[in-house]
């Protein structure tokens, strides 16, 4: 992977922003990072991978840039939930979230499901809750994944959510769906391939075949 810093530098780095964001007296060490850096790095190295897009991805190899915030957003994620997973330190966890939340206003906590391959573009103002998400997951700014009645959505390979979108309650969204911008899908499904949008003449929620995905765009070919 193309890294813009060491693993030791992207380590520091982090624990810098920490100790700066959260100045309590639990400090922490860069050398507490390390091994989590190191794990969450290789996961977005192979999320990377898979990206169809020069600024993630030069062809040979997956680029990652401290001082791109759209690159930063997933790692910090992934840093969190690696943090989380591997350790179940609470308090570390919470404060990579939070991190994440303060510098790029994206909401998703450190134990939600996110898959092993997505992408989060401009991201300010989205939360994703707890719903089931499939691989190639693409969300952009103003975007809302939650519940109704205790029921999360169910997300298939390959679904986008574009700005200003949302998902709630009990829904199936298959393959290759995809929600344009300004939709809300409340508790409903869609079948394989198909395209949410608000019809701007009548003001009411549409949902069609389509022959492309939105999400197809940034990825390789196929889904592998």
């Amino acid at each position: 992977m193309m890294l813009s810093l060491s693993y030791n530098e992207v380590s520091e780095y982090v624990c810098r922003q920490l100790n700066n964001f959260f100045p309590d007296k639990k400090r922490i060490k860069s050398v507490q990072l390390n091994n989590f850096v190191k794990i969450a790095l290789d996961r977005l190295n192979y999320c990377f991978s898979k990206v169809d897009n020069y600024r993630y991805n030069n062809g040979s190899e997956p680029i990652y840039n401290h001082l791109y915030s759209d690159h930063n957003i997933v790692f910090y994620w992934f840093l969190a939930n690696t943090v989380w997973e591997t350790s179940k330190d609470e308090q570390l966890s919470a404060k990579l979230y939070y991190l994440n939340k303060i510098m790029h206003g994206f909401d998703c906590m450190f134990d939600t499901g996110l898959p092993d391959i997505f992408l989060i573009f401009h991201g300010v103002g989205t939360m994703l809750g707890k719903a089931s998400y499939g691989d190639y997951f693409v969300a952009m700014q103003g975007c809302t994944v939650g519940s109704n009645n205790g029921k999360y959505p169910v997300f298939g390979k390959g679904v986008s959510l574009t700005a200003n979108s949302s998902v709630i309650g009990n829904c199936i969204i298959e393959d290759n769906c995809s929600i344009s911008t300004g939709t809300l899908v409340f508790d409903r499904s869609m079948a394989q391939g198909e395209i949410a949008f608000i019809n701007p003449a009548s003001g009411l929620l549409e949902v069609k075949a389509s022959r492309v995905s939105y999400a197809e765009q940034f990825f390789k070919h196929p889904y592998q």
